[in-house]
C-alpha cells in the first residue's frame, strides 16, 4: 500500500513538474509577444506623428523633427541653421551620434526623421547591406581631400621611394589615389575611379609606398611619413589648418561632388516639405557663409 501511495505522490508531482515547466514556456511566450507588439505600436505612433508633421507643413503650421548627426561639422551646422528653419516653420531637435549605423537606423525605423551626416555612396552600400529605404534629399557641403606635409615639405621635390599615407577603407582610398593621380604623383589604370585601390596604380615614377592607415589615424601618422593624403574634418579634428594642406580637391572634380555630405531621410517622406525647407535652409547663402567663416575650407558648401 504504501508502495502504492509513494509511486502516486511520485506520478503527482512529476505532472505538477511539467505543467509548471509548460507555463513558464507560456509566460515566457507571451512575454515576447507582448514585446513585438509593444515595439510594433511605438514604430506606428511615430510613424503617425511624421505624417501629422508633413500635414502640418502643407499648412503652413510650425513642424517639429528629430535629425541625426555627427558632432562635428553637421551637428554644428544643423545648430547654425535653427532659427532661419524656425522662421520658415520647422523647428529641429538635433541628435548627435558617434557612430556611421545608428543614424541611418533610426531614420529608416522612425526613431528620428532625418539624418545629415554621410554621402550618397555609403548611403547606397548601407541601404544594401541592411535593406534599409533612406534616401538622399539634397546635398549640403563636401569636405575635401588634401595632402598635407609629414617629414617632407614640398611635393614638388618628391623623392624616390617616399612614404605617402592614404586611409584603408575603399571611399576614402580611391580619393586619395585620384588626387595623387591629379597632382601627377602616380597614374590609375582606365576606369579606376571611385573604385580604386593601389592595384590598381599602373605607373609610379617614383616609387612611393603606399602607406595604408585607419582614416582617422592619418593624422597621427604624418611625423613617420613623407606626406599624407586625409579628409578635412580629420584635419580639423587634429587641429590641422586644411588651408595648410599642399593640394586639395578641387570644388568641381568628380570626388567632390560624388562624396558630398547630404540631408536622407525615410523614403515615405523624400517630398515632404519639412525635407525640402531644411534642404534649401542648409543650401542657403547664410550657411554656406557660416560654413566657409568657421571651418577655413576643411568644409566646403556644394555651390
Amino acid at each position: 500500500m504504501k508502495k502504492k501511495i509513494g509511486v502516486l505522490v511520485a506520478s503527482l508531482a512529476l505532472a505538477f513538474g511539467l505543467v509548471a515547466c509548460g507555463g513558464q514556456k507560456a509566460e515566457t511566450k507571451v512575454e515576447s509577444e507582448k514585446q513585438t507588439e509593444a515595439a510594433s505600436e511605438k514604430a506606428s505612433e511615430k510613424a503617425g506623428e511624421t505624417e501629422k508633421a508633413t500635414e502640418k507643413a502643407e499648412a503652413g503650421e510650425t513642424v517639429k523633427i528629430k535629425i541625426g548627426a555627427t558632432p562635428s561639422p553637421h551637428a554644428e551646422i544643423l545648430e547654425a541653421a535653427k532659427d532661419a528653419l524656425k522662421k520658415k516653420g520647422v523647428e529641429i531637435e538635433i541628435v548627435t551620434y558617434n557612430d556611421y549605423v545608428q543614424p541611418n537606423l533610426a531614420t529608416d525605423q522612425g526613431e528620428i526623421d532625418a539624418n545629415y551626416f554621410q554621402h550618397l555612396p555609403y548611403l547606397e552600400e548601407f541601404n544594401k547591406e541592411k535593406n534599409t529605404k533612406v534616401v538622399s534629399v539634397g546635398k549640403v557641403h563636401y569636405e575635401p581631400f588634401g595632402i598635407y606635409a609629414g617629414q617632407s615639405k614640398d611635393l614638388k621635390e618628391l623623392k624616390d621611394g617616399a612614404k605617402i599615407a592614404v586611409p584603408n577603407d575603399t571611399t576614402n582610398e580611391a580619393r586619395a589615389l585620384l588626387l595623387l593621380q591629379d597632382n601627377g604623383i602616380i597614374k590609375l589604370k582606365d576606369g579606376a575611379g571611385l573604385t580604386a585601390t593601389k592595384q590598381d596604380v599602373v605607373e609610379n615614377p617614383h616609387n612611393i609606398e603606399l602607406y595604408e592607415v585607419e582614416a582617422a589615424q592619418i593624422p597621427r601618422s604624418l611625423d613617420s611619413v613623407d606626406f599624407a593624403c586625409m579628409n578635412g574634418n580629420f584635419a580639423l579634428q587634429a587641429n590641422l589648418k586644411p588651408s595648410d594642406a599642399l593640394v586639395v580637391e578641387k570644388a568641381d572634380s568628380e570626388a567632390a561632388q560624388t562624396y558630398a555630405n547630404i540631408v536622407a531621410v525615410a523614403e515615405k517622406n523624400k517630398d515632404a516639405e519639412w525635407a525640402k525647407t531644411l534642404v534649401e535652409v542648409l543650401q542657403s547663402k547664410e550657411i554656406q557663409d557660416f560654413i566657409n567663416k568657421k571651418y577655413d575650407c576643411g568644409v566646403v558648401p556644394i555651390q
